[in-house]
């Protein structure tokens, strides 16, 4: 996956899910040297670094709207 198709405010799915399995999608909410993502099931919030998140990433579901 390209490291520069995914923006703030997509939902994606990640490799593995949440814990809480309420839900397998997060939405970004926080772009820089590292992505913050928020688990759309139980709010949880998640940071990691971007070449880390780019390597969890399975797909984008849904596209923010610019």
């Amino acid at each position: 996956m390209d490291n520069k198709d995914f923006n703030l405010g997509d939902i994606v799915q990640m490799k593995k899910d949440h814990p809480c399995k309420k839900s397998q999608y997060f939405k970004i909410v926080r772009m820089g040297a590292d992505i913050k993502i928020k688990c759309e099931g139980c709010g949880a919030v998640i940071m990691m670094p971007r070449h880390e998140f780019a390597k969890k990433l399975k797909k984008i579901i849904e596209r923010s709207e610019d």
